[in-house]
């Protein structure tokens, strides 16, 4: 299953520039989907390890990943390990309805 980003809409955000982000930003979010679309616990660091791309990077990924123009796929979020390290794991779950496709 990959991403299908062809006819992705942009992203966004106040400094957003297409012509300077859309190629970075589909890389990054490309790499940290198909890291994850097996459905593994990983940290922010896991994911960076894996991907090359940072941790402020991977979040903002994530975040994307659950919204309806990237997929509305589901991003799970638990505490790993002693509750007061602030250490937190994440699992991507596909939305089987689009095949890891956006609608």
């Amino acid at each position: 299953m990959e991403l299908n980003l062809f006819n992705q809409p942009d992203f966004s955000g106040s400094d957003y520039n297409p012509v300077l982000d859309k190629a970075r930003l589909t890389g990054q979010i490309e790499r940290i989907f198909n890291c994850m679309k097996d459905g593994e616990w990983r940290s922010l660091q896991e994911i960076e390890s894996i991907t090359g791309d940072g941790q402020a990077s991977v979040s903002a990924q994530m975040r994307n990943l659950r919204k309806s123009k990237f997929g509305e796929h589901t991003v799970e979020k638990r505490r790993r390990g002693d509750r007061k390290s602030g250490l937190f794991e994440y699992q991507l779950i596909v939305n089987q309805s689009t095949n890891g496709h956006t609608p």
